[in-house]
């Protein structure tokens, strides 16, 4: 089901969210910079990368509240904060896969529901609509899934601390791998009404 945002949009860009969105854009670079040193020879700097992940969780969480509390809600907004929770997933998929902490049927799972909602991206442009807008199963799917990151990489070594990140890491995962899919599906869905609707209409 759709969120409806009664609010009023505004077209500034330098609001506080907005800046918080860049932010969590710029750290996605440096994301996997520190997630791939040790594969290319460099020191482990792990610890670096799950502040990273940690700082995306919650910039995430507070530009969506302070948006809506602050009526700061901007057409900026509604593109950076999808791309950047996508950026990061993607960026964790493949550092978290290279370094062989992600088994690749999951990460092909993830990649394939991008893709499958790339298309209906396509189909809604086709037909005259703009890309569908966040729903709140989208938006806990990806919550779940920036919790599973972080523990997963703190799984990648020994101790109990390594099997707690295991075991919450991976309920996290699947939990968030099964909503990103179902959000994924209502949004085809959603689309197929749409260009039914359309085709109606004609």
């Amino acid at each position: 089901m759709e969120v409806q945002e009664t609010r009023v949009q505004t077209d500034r860009i330098l609001t506080i969210p907005n800046i918080l969105s860049m932010a969590r854009l710029v750290g996605v670079p440096v994301f996997l910079w520190l997630i791939l040193m040790p594969v290319f020879g460099g020191p482990k700097a792990d610890g670096w990368a799950l502040l990273v992940l940690m700082f995306s969780g919650v910039s995430d969480y507070l530009d969506g509240k302070l948006a809506r509390r602050w009526n700061q809600i901007s057409s900026l907004g509604r593109l950076l904060d999808p791309a950047a929770d996508r950026l990061y997933i993607l960026s964790t998929l493949v550092g978290l896969t290279w370094r062989e902490i992600l088994p690749l049927w999951l990460t092909g799972a993830l990649v394939a529901r991008e893709l499958m909602l790339l298309v209906m991206v396509w189909i809604l442009r086709r037909h005259g609509y703009p890309p569908p807008q966040v729903n709140f199963l989208g938006k806990a799917a990806t919550f779940n899934l920036m919790y599973a990151f972080p523990l997963l990489l703190l799984s990648d070594g020994t101790g109990a601390l390594a099997w707690l990140g295991s075991v919450f890491g991976w309920a996290f995962a699947v939990w968030g791998t099964t909503l990103y899919w179902w959000a994924g599906v209502l949004y085809v869905v959603q689309v197929r009404r749409l260009v039914k609707a359309d085709a109606t209409a004609d």
